[in-house]
């Protein structure tokens, strides 16, 4: 594990989420990706004695980065898992607003060990939990090529998916994948040489997106999660997910519609049936973009997009 001080996050969107939050002094908040601990140092920051704090994040140099940031405050709780377990974990808790800061961090990104990165040769694990679960490497020996072509395109919208899961699963026949620059060596000889000179980024970012998704479960369970985490909430609390790009928000902002619209009776129907009830509205305002400062600050933030939710009475 690195030390606490090698995790550097900048909070995306940092004023835009206290705000987003609408804090109360003594209220109870779960900031479930607790990252470095910005957003949560925040929070923190606007609560008296009586309120508090539950902070919750699956990768463990996170948790013991913001443990370390945080070490000053005597309201906050500290738990190392994924927040998919909370509503499992912490059944029966209440809070007065839940903060999700999805994907992964620019921390992360850089830190070369952990295989996130396209850029820097390393063990392919790209695993947010090192604990436990497969490692990329493993996802990219063992999936069938089907199924490596659909995360790739699900995922990444990669228009080249299928191609490019062929000649992984021709590689992994003559050597099993294990380096970061397997995988992007595989992504080049997919991708003809003149798409890839004109793609405005690197040709293999969406592979390595998609497969980090597809590794830490990132999506699939996210609708499911958003609405028992809303049920959590305590009337006029605030449900906050920051999102960094179109497939994530794209469940995010189906999830709340869904919360605000869960009627599922014919729309020529006079009245509902159905017995389906609104759990949450959606404030104005949102979603909410990084202003030019932040991007001159973070352009890693151009992507963020933020979203809000209410809990209904």
């Amino acid at each position: 594990m690195s030390s606490p001080q090698a995790f550097h996050h900048l909070p995306v969107l940092y004023e835009e989420t206290l705000s987003a939050l609408s804090i109360k002094p003594d209220g109870v908040y779960l900031d479930g990706t607790v990252g470095g601990g910005g957003h949560s140092e925040g929070i923190l920051k606007r609560l008296n004695g009586e309120g508090r704090l539950i902070a919750v994040d699956r990768d463990l140099d996170a948790l013991a980065s913001a443990r370390e940031r945080l070490k000053a405050f005597p309201n906050v709780t500290f738990l190392h898992g994924n927040f998919h377990d909370v509503p499992q974990i912490l059944e029966g808790e209440r809070f007065d607003g839940i903060l999700l800061d999805l994907g992964v961090s620019s921390w992360q990104l850089d830190q070369a060990s952990r295989g996130f990165s396209y850029h820097e040769d390393a063990p392919l694990d790209m695993r947010m939990d090192r604990s436990k679960g497969q490692t990329a490497a493993d996802w990219l020996n063992a999936t069938p090529e089907k199924d490596i072509a659909k995360a790739l395109y699900d995922y990444a919208d990669e228009k080249w998916a299928a191609r490019i899961a062929k000649i992984i699963v021709e590689t992994r026949a003559k050597t099993p994948f294990k380096t970061t620059l397997d995988l992007v060596s595989a992504v080049d000889r997919a991708i003809p040489k003149a798409v890839r000179r004109k793609d405005e980024g690197h040709p293999a970012r969406r592979t390595f997106q998609a497969v980090r998704i597809a590794v830490n479960d990132e999506i699939n369970p996210l609708k499911q999660v958003l609405l028992d985490l809303a049920r959590m909430l305590n009337p006029g609390g605030r449900l906050c997910v920051i999102s960094f790009h179109s497939i994530e928000d794209r469940a995010v902002k189906q999830a709340f519609q869904l919360m605000k619209d869960p009627c599922t009776c014919p729309k020529d129907f006079p009245v509902c049936v159905c017995g389906n009830k609104p759990i949450v509205s959606l404030p104005k305002g949102y979603p909410m973009s990084a202003s030019e400062a932040e991007l001159n600050e973070n352009p890693r933030a151009r992507s963020a997009k933020l979203r809000a939710a209410q809990r209904l009475p």
